[in-house]
Parts: structure tokens; sequence; C-alpha cells
């Protein structure tokens, strides 16, 4: 199983590592995930999701935007994978593990942490998900 600490990581270079790793057959949990940093200007992102939380279909039944920030990245790892309702997509997707801080079971695993260079403008998800 492999360990991914997402803090200070960049939500897309995070999501399609991590859904790479589903799709060769590793079992992947993602640690910190409220952690994770969204680049861009933090005002464009906040109205951006506000405006997909508002917008929930018809009669009230979705789709809905979570407010957890481990759903938030599921979804985002998802959308990601092919076709995640059949085939090689939905076994890639049961796979995949988020968790917001370290469960005690990671605690004394190495963890893969994503370095890439720090964004200029950027937003934590914890940030926007409250």
């Amino acid at each position: 199983m492999k360990v991914v600490d997402g803090k200070n990581a960049i939500l897309g270079r995070l999501a399609t590592y991590v859904a790479k790793e589903a799709l060769k057959g590793e079992e992947v949990a993602v640690v910190n995930v409220e952690e994770i940093m969204i680049s861009g200007n933090k005002r464009d992102i906040k109205e951006r999701i506000e405006q997909k939380r508002r917008r929930v279909g018809s009669s009230q039944k979705g789709p809905k935007v979570s407010r957890s920030p481990e759903k938030f990245v599921k979804r985002v790892i998802r959308g990601m994978l092919p076709n995640h309702r059949t085939g090689r997509g939905k076994e890639a997707f049961k796979r995949i593990r988020c968790y917001v801080g370290v469960p005690e079971k990671f605690k004394e695993v190495e963890k893969i942490s994503l370095k890439h260079k720090s964004p200029i403008k950027f937003v934590k998800i914890k940030e926007i998900l409250k």
C-alpha cells in the first residue's frame, strides 16, 4: 500500500499521481487532505466551488459538492480515472482512500511526499470547505 502525504501538494498533480497508481493496481491512501493546495486566485476558486454548491440540479436531487475535505479530494481523483462507473476505473476507485490528518495505522509508515514548487497564488482545501 502506498501512502501519499497531501501536505503542501498541488491538488491536480496529486490527483493524477494517485489515479495512475490505482490504475496500476496499487492500494493508495492519501493523508492530510485538508493541507492540499489548489493553485490560483483564492477568490476565483471559492466563487467557483460555491457556484457548484448552489447548482444542485432538478428537484434538489444532485449533484452536490461535499464540504468534507476527504470526499472533495476523492471526487477530484475520480475525475482523473477512465469511466469510474464500470471496468478498470471502478476497480481503481475502490483502491483509493482519503483521510483528514494521519490515522494511527499510517503513523509509522513511510509517506510519499510530492515535491513541487509552491505556487505564488494558492488556497488550502481547509480554507475553502469551512
